[in-house]
């Protein structure tokens, strides 16, 4: 028997059972690690041979180290302050209030209204729970009120707030980048038009839809505001500024990534301060929200470094590379195997988990097959946005079920997220025929 091959399969099995205790995942990724490694010590001890035991462990500080002196990931914590800081500064408010009073007389107007904040927000922020509280706050109930379906509804709130998740810059792409050693600025780059397309597919829908079944989403009985569109523009001069300054900085070459990061934190600050919103209960909840965030994100990125050194210890990387690259599919089939289970993976694990963990274990496989790493990675990310959609673990469902009128229920949810969830597919499988919609722009640049 090979009881590295049998503690590899153990690993997964304990990992995914103590997922449902209840125990913080950090804790379980740590601890699924530490246990193995105390009980590999315990076999090898008895003359049975594992190739992990308490001395693994001590690989464990030199990576942690590695992780958190990594100049790559410095914008992260600056990104989320930016997300934040813009969250408590009213500026969306005010641009959904315009687009309402712009596109409110259209059926499906407050709808589309709802999706085009949605992207600004995304290439502003990248705050998932930020964007979908924010627009399932302001906009939800002023599309119940006018007649709309409440699964149409909810299903808009819920795939516009998570756009940000993909639509640079992202947190998410900055994650991605240190397991698949790539540069921050290049997935940047490379995220833009997939972003973009699933946008667009959404808003064709929106208007399919709403074209064909009127009822849906019937047009605001308010008067039409003919300023309104005077009005749109004033609110969106600053958003887009700020993405203007973030992103053109990166994607000219200006700055860094991390300078960037800098920069967006610094004029979401202006921003808020010109209009009248910083003072220092604001800033002080922006700092205390921002620490929370980023210190989940470096917990689980501890524990998942405790977990994979033992899982490498015991030869878990090459088991997988041998199963995966052992597929009779050649490399595009592999890519879509890989695909599908993080799909599968998203409806169970949070996308920070998935990227922690699985990332690190397939990158040599995409080396190996001459896949482009960055075309993969893109894929992946489109892949991840589902996690966010799927149940049970869906988390853009959990946070605009916290802030949705009474009368909205988690089947309304479900039912209203099932299209956009295909439209996501959709645009991933447009990607994965036309890999030129990721490399262009990169390519481009250079």
């Amino acid at each position: 028997m090979d009881w590295n091959v049998l503690f590899v399969a153990l690993m997964f099995v304990s990992f995914i059972a103590l997922l449902f205790s209840g125990y913080p995942v950090a804790w379980v990724l740590a601890g699924v690690g530490v246990w193995f490694a105390i009980l590999g010590e315990i076999l090898n001890a008895q003359g049975i041979p594992v190739d992990a035991d308490l001395t693994t462990l001590t690989l464990v500080v030199d990576r942690i180290y590695g992780t958190m002196s990594s100049y790559g990931l410095v914008p992260l914590p600056l990104f989320i302050f930016m997300g934040h800081m813009l969250d408590r500064s009213g500026i969306a408010g005010d641009l959904l209030r315009a687009m309402q009073a712009a596109l409110g007389r259209l059926s499906g107007g407050l709808a589309i209204a709802v999706l085009l904040l949605g992207v600004v927000l995304a290439a502003s922020t990248g705050i998932i729970g930020a964007s979908v509280a924010l627009l399932g706050t302001l906009a939800l109930p002023a599309m119940l009120d006018d007649g709309y379906q409440p699964e149409l509804a909810v299903g808009t709130v819920a795939a516009a707030g998570c756009l940000g998740i993909l639509i640079p810059p992202s947190i998410m792409l900055v994650l991605m980048s240190e397991p698949m050693q790539l540069s921050v600025g290049d997935l940047f780059l490379g995220a833009v038009f997939p972003g973009l397309l699933l946008a667009s597919l959404y808003l064709t829908y929106l208007l399919v839809i709403c074209g064909l079944r009127p009822s849906l989403a019937p047009p605001s009985t308010g008067a039409l505001d003919r300023g309104a569109w005077v009005a749109v523009t004033r609110a969106l001069i600053p958003p887009l500024g700020l993405i203007g300054a973030v992103l053109g900085s990166i994607f000219f070459g200006i700055v860094s990534p991390s300078e960037a990061a800098g920069v967006g934190a610094a004029g979401a600050t202006l921003l808020a301060l010109a209009r009248g919103g910083l003072n220092l209960p604001t800033l002080r909840e922006v700092s205390n929200a921002t620490a929370r965030t980023t210190s989940f994100i470096f917990a689980i990125f501890l524990g998942a470094t405790c977990f994979s050194v033992v899982l490498r210890g015991l030869g878990g990387d090459e088991v997988i590379e041998a199963a995966i690259t052992g597929l009779p599919f050649g490399p595009m089939g592999v890519v879509a195997c890989l695909l599908a289970l993080v799909f599968f993976l998203g409806f169970f694990l949070d996308w920070i988990e998935i990227t922690l963990i699985v990332l690190p274990l397939v990158e040599p496989i995409t080396v190996s097959l001459g896949i482009d790493k960055l075309w993969f990675t893109v894929l992946v990310a489109v892949c991840l946005q589902t996690s966010f959609l799927t149940p049970p673990v869906g988390f853009a469902l959990f946070y605009l079920k916290g802030v949705a009128p009474p009368g909205i229920e988690l089947p309304h949810l479900y039912r209203g997220i099932a299209p956009f969830v295909v439209l996501q597919l959709v645009g991933l499988a447009a990607l994965f025929a036309w890999p030129e919609i990721v490399s262009w722009l990169p390519a481009a640049a250079y």
